[in-house]
């Protein structure tokens, strides 16, 4: 005997098959293209095209290119947060635990440097949009993963007890999305390099967080 809902189940199932399938169409098409023309060169008409689905459909999962470039990255910057900080090891050097989780995010965007320069060029204002939302969670959620970090820091007396943890790890934050962006705008961008650079930046801005009359950036911290 059928379950009275089993149609109902079925076709709610074959429906989200589809959902995800297009989206899986429309981010293949997206991340080919804009890899292939930049952004400016590559429309929403072509990208449609290419995933085989019409224009309305693709505005139901993104308002405008901006959008699309956000759907590319959207999982899997989270997945590159939750390897970068999933390892941090509280017993070594604060300046160590940032620089070695932010090599992940250098590493990821040096695969595709072409496709990652639209992302951290197009996303620096990204606060309106159908993903705007999910970007502002993703982001937040990074600054979150930092001020653990820092937080741990600070219980174990490596930094200041009386620094906002939180304003803290922003700052880090700033710091690092401004010299990733600085390292992606070169035209050969080495992710070696990159992190090189980085740990200089946020050497000079742990040692300014330091307890007074230590070293907490070298030796014990």
């Amino acid at each position: 005997m059928k379950h009275p809902h089993g149609n109902s189940s079925d076709a709610t199932g074959l429906r989200e098959r589809n959902r995800l399938d297009k989206l899986r169409r429309i981010r293949e098409a997206a991340r080919h293209l804009f890899t292939r023309s930049g952004f400016e060169r590559a429309t929403t008409r072509e990208i449609a095209r290419r995933a085989g689905v019409g224009l309305g459909t693709l505005f139901n999962y993104a308002d405008d290119k901006r959008d699309l470039v956000f759907l590319i990255f959207i999982e899997e910057l989270d997945r590159i947060a939750d390897r970068a900080f999933a390892t941090t090891d509280s017993r070594i050097p604060l300046l160590e635990q940032l620089t070695a989780a932010f090599a992940h995010y250098y590493r990821a965007f040096g695969s595709n440097t072409r496709l990652a320069r639209i992302l951290l060029q197009e996303l620096t204002f990204y606060s309106s949009g159908k993903l705007a939302a999910d970007f502002q969670r993703s982001r937040r959620r990074t600054i979150g993963f930092i001020e653990r970090v820092v937080g741990s820091a600070q219980k174990s007396g490596r930094i200041r007890a009386g620094i906002d943890a939180g304003i803290a790890a922003r700052s880090i934050f700033f710091i690092y999305a401004g010299a990733v962006r600085w390292w992606i705008a070169r035209s050969r961008s080495h992710p070696g390099r990159g992190v090189a650079e980085l740990r200089k930046l946020l050497e000079l801005h742990i040692a300014g967080l330091a307890p007074l009359g230590r070293d907490a950036v070298r030796g014990k911290a």
